[in-house]
Formats: C-alpha cells, sequence, structure tokens
C-alpha cells in the first residue's frame, strides 16, 4: 500500500520525545554522584516512562501548578487543552526541603537505579481532599486511587523530564511499541482509522464483541493492554497477556489487529480516566476509541456510563479522537448470541452477565467461567495461573 501521514496528530500538535540522547545521558550520567535524589515509586517510574516516550503528549514534565489546578478544577491545562488527570510527582516536606527550584534532581526507581532526571522548576503544596473530589468524584479513602493520593507526599515537585535510556521492558520486550513505531506500523499497514481498546482485565466474550462490532468500521484494532500498577486484585499481567495471545490466535483476523502493552499506571479515576485513556490513545495514533460500561471504574463510585457522558462535555474537535460507545454486552439466550438491549429481544432473565469479580470467585473455587462468558482456552489459562498462585 502506499504510504500516506499519520491519520491523527498527537495531542497538542506534536509527539513528544524526552528520551535522553547519548550526549545528555553521558552527561547527566557524570553528574550523577553530585545531583540531589528523589526515589520514584511504581506509578512515577510509569509516568516517566510515558512522558518520555510522547504517551502523554503534549506534556514535557511533571505538571506545574498553574496547569494541576487548571486540570482539577477544569479538566484542562493552563493552555486551555483538554487534559483530565493531574501528573504529578509527589514528595514529603522533608525531601521537598532539600531541593532548589533552578537544579537538576536524579529520579530513582525502587531499587535505587537512575533512570531519569527533572528539571525542577517549581515546588507547590496541594490540596489533596480537593484532588480527591474532583477527579475521583470521591474522597473515600478506600477508593484504591484516593487511597494512592492521601499516601503520597504533601509537595508536588514540577518541571521537565529525560528519561536516561529506553530499556526494554523484563516481561513483554516483543509488544513494547511506542508511539513513534504504532504510528509506523499503522502507515505500514495502510490503516487510516485505528480503534483502541483499554483494558487491565482478560478479555471475555462481551468485550470480544464490542471489538469486533467497532472493527466492522475501521481498518484496524489497537488492542492495548495496560501493565503498569494495578490493584492487588487484579489479574496479573503475565497472565492477561497470555489470553490476549491465545484469544487473539484463534478469533481474531491476524492482520487487522496489534497488540501491545500500555506501560501506565491505572487511576481507577472512571470518567476522567476515561477522557485520559483516549487522548493517550490518540497520542499512539489511534483515531477511536472504545468506552464501554464503567470504563476505568471501581466498585459503586461511578454511574453505570458516567465514562460516556463525559465526553459530551467537550466538543469533538477538542478531544480530536471519536468515542465510540457502547452498551453493557451479554449472552442472550434466546438469540444464542452476544448482544446489547440494542439488538437483543430478551427480558432480563435471558441475558448472561458475569463481573470480573465473579470470574475470579470461580476460579478460586476451581470452577471455568461459562463458554457463554469466557472463551475456552482463554478460560483454561486463567484456571491454571490461579491454580498455580493457589499453591505458590
Amino acid at each position: 500500500m502506499s504510504q500516506h501521514p499519520d491519520a491523527i496528530a498527537a495531542h497538542g500538535g506534536q509527539l513528544v520525545n524526552r528520551v535522553a540522547t547519548p550526549a545528555q545521558r553521558e552527561d547527566f550520567v557524570s553528574k550523577a554522584e553530585f545531583l540531589p535524589r528523589v526515589q520514584l515509586d511504581e506509578r512515577a517510574v510509569s509516568d516517566l516512562e510515558m512522558i518520555a516516550i510522547g504517551g502523554f503528549s503534549p506534556l514535557t514534565g511533571f505538571m506545574n501548578q498553574e496547569d494541576y489546578d487548571r486540570v482539577v478544577s477544569e479538566m484542562r491545562l493552563a493552555n486551555g487543552l483538554v487534559w483530565s488527570i493531574p501528573i504529578t510527582l509527589s514528595v514529603s516536606e522533608e525531601v521537598a526541603s532539600s531541593l532548589q527550584e533552578g537544579s537538576l534532581i536524579r529520579l530513582d526507581n525502587p531499587a535505587g537505579d537512575y533512570i531519569g532526571v527533572l528539571q525542577l522548576t517549581q515546588k507547590y503544596r496541594y490540596d489533596k481532599t480537593r484532588e480527591a473530589i474532583n477527579v475521583y468524584r470521591t474522597d473515600d479513602a478506600k477508593h484504591p486511587g484516593v487511597q494512592v493520593l492521601y499516601n503520597q507526599g504533601a509537595v508536588n515537585l514540577a518541571g521537565d523530564i529525560w528519561l536516561l535510556e529506553r530499556s526494554s521492558h523484563p516481561l513483554f520486550p516483543d509488544y513494547q511499541i511506542d508511539p513513534v513505531a504504532s504510528r509506523q506500523m499503522f502507515r505500514d499497514k495502510g490503516w487510516k482509522t485505528i480503534v483502541g481498546f483499554q483494558t487491565r482485565n482478560p478479555i471475555h466474550r462481551a468485550h470480544e464483541y464490542i471489538q469486533k462490532c467497532a472493527l466492522e468500521t475501521v481498518d484496524g484494532l489497537f488492542l492495548h493492554p495496560l501493565v503498569g500498577a494495578t490493584k492487588e486484585d487484579d489479574i496479573a499481567a503475565d497472565v492477561r497477556m497470555r489470553c490476549y495471545e491465545i484469544l487473539l490466535e484463534h478469533y481474531y483476523p491476524e492482520d487487522r489487529v496489534i497488540l501491545a502493552i500500555n506501560p501506565a499506571a491505572m487511576r481507577y479515576a472512571g470518567p476522567r480516566e476515561a477522557i485520559f485513556h483516549a487522548l493517550v490513545r490518540k497520542n499512539y495514533g489511534c483515531t477511536h476509541f472504545i468506552v464501554g460500561r464503567d470504563h476505568a471504574g471501581v466498585g459503586d463510585y461511578y454511574g453505570t456510563y458516567d465514562a460516556q457522558y463525559i465526553f459530551d462535555e467537550f466538543e469533538p474537535g477538542e478531544l480530536g479522537i471519536v468515542p465510540m460507545k457502547f452498551e453493557h454486552a451479554f449472552y442472550c439466550t434466546r438469540t444464542k448470541q452476544m448482544a446489547t438491549t440494542k439488538t437483543s429481544p430478551s427480558r432480563p432473565e435471558e441475558r448472561v452477565h458475569l463481573s470480573g469479580t465473579k470470574v475470579r470467585e470461580m476460579l478460586r473455587r476451581g470452577e471455568l467461567p461459562p463458554p457463554e462468558f469466557s472463551r475456552p482456552e482463554v478460560a483454561a489459562e486463567l484456571a491454571r495461573a490461579m491454580r498455580v498462585q493457589v499453591l505458590a
């Protein structure tokens, strides 16, 4: 196929690259012992990586107070561009007091490895309760995103970052496809319309149904599971990836799906995170984004379709990516196929729904999810992984 330019621009117009050049890296490494250090947690490491590779374009670093305040209150950066989740680096008062604005800060991962640099431009305090209520719609400390927020430091550090080098993912190097690479893959395949799909769970029949409905109308599907930090009871990333591989091998057209990992961490911010996930996939080159039932939700904190309604708060051109909204899919025992209330004549008792929580409970009891919910090969893999976990 003939080459064509990217179907969609990065958010803000230009894809960010904050991976240090060899010369920059050499310079930063030579200063390592003289720089004050800040140790990042798992989420901050993911954020550093996503900023550096352009996944969080137009961000070039951790947010300053002006951007932070407007994102929390209005879902916009200081310049008016839509952005729904604060991307901040928080430290304790004690750590912050030892750092000087205008200086370079060495960023270490939890193991103490030197992985990045922050050009510290600003230190500022912030209101955690205000952020919780605005971003997560709750100040309940039991909410996993709010819990992380309440446990983090009281001072945010702002400034541009550099990632010292782009390392291969320890578990999924073959699926580590950064925005520059995904855009090139779309060009190579001649895809002009690409739908992105966010998941932190194994794909069940309802997911498969809405993905294939979307795939009927676009050139390709970008299956983009999140492999950053998640809740403790979420299914492990390596298990989920094996399930995706099994599913794609047996049930999807080989030439119309690309599987890649998303290094970001989950916030469980429901509606706001749906906007955030869409903008991230826009940066990877997607033109469309699937938004299903309770996207990025947890517990009962959000309404079933709140994550779809929030897209209506913006003009289409402001987001630059088309949301594809789907109702809750189920197996219809009357028509013997997957459906939604839009297409099924069934009564409620003729619909097979299973939540991820119920599936995990079944697996712990040694029961396989029914074929109406999960493809048998995927169910078998989940059961095998659950047995290994129990034995361990």
